[in-house]
């Protein structure tokens, strides 16, 4: 074999090996690229309207021009606080009382009703009270964005130890372990895939929770942002703002799996391949 076929083979072996390692990141790029290649051609050729559609390149320029003037990092500083607070906030109440609910059974039948009740009522109907109660400032925001993610992180977690194998309890218990230590050691471990679930699921109704917050009641935030656009047709700056909610989400559940892989590294993984 010459020199330059043998390069030719190796060149080839190292972008199989490659590929097959970072599979699902090229696909999934690929599959962005052309579909924005096809959105921009079906703009610029008139086979859809610009002004209800826009244009990737039109998003992209309108996305500049706010970050250059600085509304863009206005808006997401007052969204971005706005979520983090919510969020934490409901880390802080949903995780240790959605343990002591699952853990305790009188205590579920004590709070049970208010869970299913706030489950049930869509959030958005109580947003003339919370904006009553705590005005159109911060605070209603954040209120919105705690009771958006509170619940399914809550539900989640609850449901994690009510599942806890039985088996378990009982060899530990049958070894004299004490109830704090069988928490400890069985329960907790076992409701951490449930609780990572509740989180990425509560980060979207959360993130949910500041544009609807925003859209009500507001005077900055993206969710204001979408809504002073929409109403002049401003559509590349709608999807600005969609775009910076959506990438805000994406990173969310990013991080959040790369948290719970430091912690179920002993899971085994299921997912096929093709």
């Amino acid at each position: 074999m010459s020199e330059e076929a043998w390069r030719a083979a190796e060149g080839a072996s190292r972008l199989r090996t490659f590929y097959a390692k970072h599979d699902a990141l090229l696909i999934g790029i690929g599959t962005v690229l052309v579909f924005l290649l096809g959105w921009e051609t079906a703009a610029r050729s008139g086979v859809v309207n610009p002004l209800f559609t826009s244009a990737p390149t039109r998003i992209v320029r309108a996305g500049y021009r706010l970050w250059a003037e600085g509304d863009l990092w206005r808006h997401i500083q007052v969204s971005g606080t706005e979520f983090l607070a919510g969020y934490l906030m409901a880390i802080g109440v949903a995780i240790p009382l959605g343990l002591a609910v699952g853990w305790y059974k009188r205590l579920y039948f004590c709070l049970a009703p208010f869970i299913d009740a706030l489950n049930a009522v869509p959030r958005v109907a109580l947003l003339p009270l919370i904006v009553i109660w705590f005005g159109i400032g911060i605070w209603s925001k954040i209120v919105v964005v705690f009771l958006g993610a509170v619940i399914p992180l809550l539900i989640n977690t609850f449901s994690g130890v009510k599942i806890t194998e039985v088996r378990f309890l009982k060899v530990a218990r049958s070894f004299g372990a004490s109830e704090l230590r069988i928490f400890w050691t069985v329960v907790l471990p076992g409701t951490v895939p449930f609780i990572f679930t509740g989180l990425k699921y509560a980060a979207g109704r959360a993130l949910l929770g500041v544009v609807v917050g925003e859209l009500y009641a507001a005077t900055a935030g993206i969710g204001y942002l979408i809504t002073v656009a929409g109403s002049s047709f401003q559509t590349d700056t709608v999807f600005v703002g969609i775009l910076s909610i959506t990438i805000a989400g994406v990173l969310s559940v990013e991080l959040l799996n790369r948290l719970e892989r430091r912690f179920d590294r002993w899971r085994p993984d299921a997912r096929s391949r093709p």
